[in-house]
């Protein structure tokens, strides 16, 4: 049994065994093929190896596509979706709805029908995400790496929906709300190695380990043929702000839900966490918009002693505000089939935050031993570009491209830029048109005085008071990762991948780390 440090941690051979087995349960070859050989294995790779080339075999030739259901539509994107919509061609100002995301599902559901002629639009999926490491972690007897291991885990979340017209519903124009809420399970493989800043498995952490937890829950005016819409209630801001659907496409923490680096503070709110909000969004053209808004930043966002289930309303942990804005391009160019978006924002957090390296007399913080020095307030910018390069045979297919950066206050970050790069190229074999192969990569840039202060504390013997779960001084870290996303079935995708970090936790005394590993996702209704 080749398992982790931490509970959730599972055996390689088995679950692998178990995915592959379900799109092949059509084809009886793949089933008894796909069934590990007998006796005990000591090493991943040899499952993996043995594996792999069979559930791709078995999922390519064995499965039919039936629709467009791919990663950039599932629970969550909805918010961001919308922000990537450019206005219709047709000028009009009448007031109305924008659709609803409506997704393939596993089964035809006559009810689902029946509710979204009504205006409920209610949806429910299963995303799920494991990697196990390939590779060795360091081994050593100073605190923390007698902990490391190397292992494998498993984490998802099951998650559903509700969004209401109620335009259609009860008559008032242009007015709708939309709720999300999610169930998360197990854990991420990448503490095992030593890594505590880039998820192995996005889906992660936030949920608050209960049945039901509420990410959102919002109501939004749309006015003037869409050039105006209005929100207010409980909003995750880094859903409307430097957001993609794009994103999801990988499985890593580094870019998926967002690139990491724009929630470095844990003030800014992001699924699956929210806060009260008020987001005002205007088109003045129909390939550009400028949005802004106000959040409190509530203490503990992410923790589970105030939002442990997202439904506490009563505002007794606001600690100070954000204010973010946002202004984007929106082109589509050759006759509607290369959609580009080239997004510039900023934010500013209200919140006073702690010096990474000075004292209150401004002398390093590490060496005195004094309070750190305090900021009344901090800031964040981003800039984010995606292009479609090149055009196939369907709608959505073609060679996408993405790029851009996250640049935080460097008095007060942990992570001073984040810089991205990702390839997405869906529909290039005529026969799937709806496969998806991806590559993404990321790099991040430890604060500068947060490398100071490290280095401070390592130089007087204090190695085991390191912020950031730090085993040895942080600079840099690499993060990539290459996947194919396979469309099973309608509503099924099955995506196998691979993540390699250079530089676990941005220290360069930690090996480097490859993982194997796949991410299912479920459109049950």
């Amino acid at each position: 049994m080749w398992t982790g440090l931490l509970p959730y941690s599972v055996d390689f051979r088995t679950l692998m065994g178990s995915i592959i087995m379900f799109p092949a349960t059509a084809n009886p070859v793949c089933v008894r093929a796909a069934r590990p050989p007998v006796g005990r294995m000591h090493h991943v790779a040899r499952t993996a190896v043995y594996a792999l080339p069979f559930a791709l075999g078995c999922v390519l030739f064995g499965a039919v596509p039936a629709g467009a259901q791919v990663m950039d539509r599932d629970i969550g994107s909805a918010p961001s979706l919308l922000v990537s919509r450019p206005l219709p061609k047709h000028d009009s100002h009448k007031t109305w709805v924008p659709p609803f995301s409506q997704p393939e599902a596993v089964a035809p559901n006559p009810v689902s029908k029946w509710l979204r002629r009504r205006g409920i639009n209610f949806l429910v999926d299963n995303t799920n995400e494991f990697a196990g490491a390939i590779t060795p972690p360091t081994r050593g007897t100073t605190p923390g790496f007698s902990n490391y291991k190397q292992g494998a885990s498993n984490a998802g979340q099951y998650a559903m929906q509700l969004d209401v017209d109620w335009d259609k519903l009860a008559g008032w124009h242009g007015f709708a709300t939309h709720m999300v809420t999610v169930g998360r399970y197990g854990t991420t493989a990448n503490r095992m190695f030593g890594d505590w800043l880039n998820h192995a498995s996005e889906d992660y952490g936030g949920g608050g380990n209960v049945v039901v937890h509420l990410v959102y829950a919002y109501g939004e005016e749309t006015l003037l043929g869409g050039r105006l819409a209005i929100a207010a209630g409980r909003m995750a801001e880094i859903s409307d702000f430097a957001a993609s659907p794009l994103f999801c496409n990988f499985q890593n923490g580094s870019i998926c839900g967002r690139p990491k680096g724009i929630t470095d503070t844990n003030f800014a709110a992001g699924y699956p966490a929210s806060t009260w909000g008020f987001r005002v969004r205007g088109r003045p053209a129909r390939s550009v918009y400028v949005q802004t808004g106000l959040y409190p930043i509530e203490n503990g966002i992410y923790q589970v002693f105030q939002h442990r289930t997202g439904f506490k309303f009563n505002g007794a942990n606001i600690i100070g505000y954000t204010a973010p804005i946002e202004t984007a391009w929106e082109p589509v160019f050759r006759h509607g089939t290369l959609p580009g978006h080239y997004k510039f924002g900023a934010q500013l957090f209200s919140t006073p935050q702690d010096d990474n390296y000075l004292d209150v007399n401004g002398a390093p913080y590490a060496l005195t031993g004094r309070k750190r020095q305090r900021h009344g307030a901090s800031w964040s910018t981003w800039m984010m570009f995606d292009q479609r390069l090149l055009h196939y045979h369907n709608k959505d297919s073609g060679l996408t491209a993405l790029s851009g950066m996250i640049y935080n206050d460097p008095r007060t970050s942990l992570r001073k830029y984040l810089v991205y790069a990702a390839l997405l190229n869906r529909g290039a074999f005529r026969t799937r048109p709806y496969d998806t192969m991806g590559f993404a990569l990321t790099y991040t840039r430890i604060a500068d005085g947060v490398t100071l202060a490290e280095q401070d504390m390592i130089n007087n013997g204090n190695r085991s008071s390191l912020p950031n779960h730090a085993t040895g001084v942080q600079h840099n870290t690499i993060v990539m990762e290459a996947n194919y996303a396979i469309h099973v079935m309608p509503g099924v995708i099955f995506t196998p991948l691979f993540e390699y970090y250079i530089h676990p936790n941005a220290q360069s005394n930690l090996r480097n780390a490859a993982l194997l590993g796949f991410k299912s996702h479920i459109q049950l209704m």
